[in-house]
């Protein structure tokens, strides 16, 4: 089971209409065209259907398949005293000085540019279930880093 935030599963829905019911059809239309080319053995617009056919019934699958085993997290039901998933936390490097921010999110939500990380993430597991003032190790590879958290909001 996998968590998710209400933005996110919102997005993945539009995704998978959208795959549905505007790219599926253009790859249907684009096949039939090149079959309509005749011999399908040197048909480069065939090929090239057939493998955005493949791709996006791929992802359809595993789209419909992350909606069957994810549930919406409700951030109203969650502590607002300890690192949770949609946690926003402020932590300090110990060793540099360095302040950062970051959300604690699903998989499915990471992105490094927008400060997400993903809670199976080496510093997303090292934070889980923490509160403000504790020292968190974190194994990465790298390195072992010492983070002080600051701060935790939903």
């Amino acid at each position: 089971m996998e968590y998710l935030s209400k933005e996110c599963h919102d997005g993945i829905v539009a995704e998978l209409n959208r795959l549905i019911e505007v790219e599926y059809p253009k790859i249907k239309d684009a096949l039939c065209e090149a079959r309509a080319q005749g011999d399908l053995s040197e048909n480069f617009e065939y090929r090239a259907a057939r493998r955005a056919q493949a791709k996006t019934i791929s992802r359809i699958k595993y789209l419909q398949k992350v909606l069957e085993y994810s549930r919406v997290i409700d951030a109203r039901n969650l502590p607002k005293d300890r690192v949770t998933i949609l946690s926003k936390v402020k932590l300090t490097n110990l060793d540099t000085g360095i302040e950062a921010e970051y959300s604690i999110v699903s998989p499915h939500e990471t992105n490094l540019e927008e400060g997400k990380i993903s809670l199976n993430a080496p510093i997303g597991k090292a934070l889980m279930g923490k509160m403000v003032g504790d020292i968190v190790e974190v194994h990465a590879p790298a390195a072992i880093l010492r983070f002080r958290i600051d701060s935790i909001s939903l």
